[in-house]
Order: structure tokens, then C-alpha cells, then sequence
């Protein structure tokens, strides 16, 4: 979708996505300040971002809010998100989105820029193996500046504590069913309102017929992130921030 439609509530449906969202991570706005403290410690407040697997915007709506002379370019593949993305803002010149697949040897060349002072993404790249996912990041090696950063907030799992692994996840499950049970919308039941929009009912259908219902990606540790972005071009990588399920890993090149 290219045009914004007349009379739909972008806002409305970004705060629905953030709701839904934080049924998984409540933790979620935690994520995104220690984020953007990192960007403004590393390359400062007025920075070049691109936005990675940007879904409706959720960074770069952040992003601008608490730096008004950044820039981003918002790139993913999922027509529906990128719809309200665009719809939310439309007429923004500090933001450009760009359809592509991560997958796609030759996805870079669709930016409008050769280069960035940071690659954000969040709870995204899990929809990835870990094969493609170093082959992204050895791309990313090339894209983010000498002394820029890549940030990757997502969930992570060490293979080697797998009793404190299921105990998190029966807590985490438990609090999760008591939102349920308060009326919180889970990943389903959201696409399933989406699909009845009006505007979004044909991008929804689209982007199932890319996707499917979910990813079968893998979600390995924080160290391994650490490590495979030290093999592709980046001078230091460590995870900043963790809670007992996610972790965000910071690389600077």
C-alpha cells in the first residue's frame, strides 16, 4: 500500500501492536531505552538509523521522539506492517521504508543510503536460522560505519541452563495466561482483527501467504550473537542488557 487511507487511526493500531507485543515481553519499553541510550552514548543524538525488520515502527517511532533530528529507514517484508507504518508516518520526511527480504543476497541495494551510524531491530531476527542470520550479519558488517553500532533486541536461549530455561518460561507462561484471562489479545487473536479491517484485510492476507502462521527460526544465546558479529566485521560485541528470557547484544564497529 502506497497511499495513506482517509479516516483510518494508524495510532490506534500502533497501540494495539504494542499491547499485543508486550503480552510476550513486558519488559519491552526497558528494551528500547537502554537501546537508545546506547545509540545517543556511541554516535550521538542526531544519528543515521536503519530500522531492521521495522514491522510498524516501533523503533523509529521511539527513535524520533527522543531524538527529533534523527533519521530512519524502516526495511521489512511484511505488507501489513508496513502498511501502518507508513500510514503512521506519512508525511515524516525523516523517515523512508523500503520493502525487502532480509533473505535476498542483494537487499542492501534497495536502501537509500550505503551506510549507518546504527542497524536497530527487535524481536525480529529470531524468524531467522542461524545460517542466514550470519550471513546477515556479515552484511551488516558492511553497512554500519566505521565507530557505528547494530543492536539486536530478541529472545535468547542458553542451551546450557536448560532447568533455569524452564523455570523462567513456566513463570513467564503463568503471567502471560493471567493477561489472557484480563482480555490481552495474543499473536492470533491480532491478526485475526487485522484480517477484518478494512484496510488491512488484503495486506494481512498477503503477508500470511509470505509467512505463514510464524517463523521456525532458531533463537540461539547472547554469546553466540557476540561471536558471529566478531567474525563479521564488527570490533566489539556484548550483550547490555538481559532479563531472564531476552537479551539485547551490542556490536560497535
Amino acid at each position: 500500500m502506497t497511499e495513506t487511507a482517509t479516516g483510518t487511526d494508524w495510532q490506534s493500531w500502533q497501540e494495539s501492536w504494542d499491547r499485543q507485543q508486550e503480552w510476550y515481553m513486558p519488559d519491552r519499553e526497558e528494551r528500547f531505552r537502554v537501546m537508545l541510550d546506547m545509540v545517543e552514548a556511541v554516535v550521538g543524538p542526531e544519528p543515521r538509523i536503519l530500522d531492521l525488520a521495522c514491522g510498524t515502527g516501533s523503533i523509529t517511532d521511539r527513535l524520533l521522539k527522543r531524538f527529533p533530528n534523527a533519521t530512519s529507514t524502516g526495511v521489512d517484508l511484511d505488507p501489513a506492517l508496513l502498511t501502518i507504518a507508513r500510514g503512521t508516518f506519512d508525511g515524516d520526511d525523516r523517515v523512508t521504508f523500503v520493502t525487502a527480504d532480509l533473505k535476498d543476497p542483494d537487499w542492501t541495494e534497495r536502501l537509500p543510503h550505503t551506510s549507518y551510524d546504527a542497524v536497530l531491530t527487535a524481536t525480529a531476527l529470531h524468524w531467522l536460522h542461524s545460517e542466514p542470520l550470519a550471513v546477515l550479519y556479515g552484511q551488516l558488517g558492511g553497512l554500519v560505519r566505521d565507530g557505528g553500532v547494530f543492536m539486536n533486541a530478541d529472545r535468547t536461549i542458553d542451551p546450557a541452563t536448560p532447568r533455569i530455561n524452564a523455570a523462567e518460561r513456566a513463570h513467564r507462561h503463568a503471567a502471560m495466561d493471567r493477561a489472557k484471562a484480563a482480555g490481552a489479545l495474543d499473536w492470533a487473536e491480532w491478526w485475526a482483527v487485522a484480517a477484518k479491517d478494512p484496510v488491512l484485510a488484503a495486506p494481512t492476507a498477503e503477508r500470511f501467504a509470505i509467512y505463514g502462521e510464524h517463523a521456525d527460526g532458531d533463537m540461539p544465546s547472547a554469546d553466540w550473537h557476540a561471536r558471529t558479529l566478531l567474525a563479521s566485521g564488527f570490533g566489539e560485541a556484548r550483550a547490555v542488557w538481559a532479563s531472564p528470557s531476552d537479551s539485547l547484544v551490542l556490536a560497535v564497529k
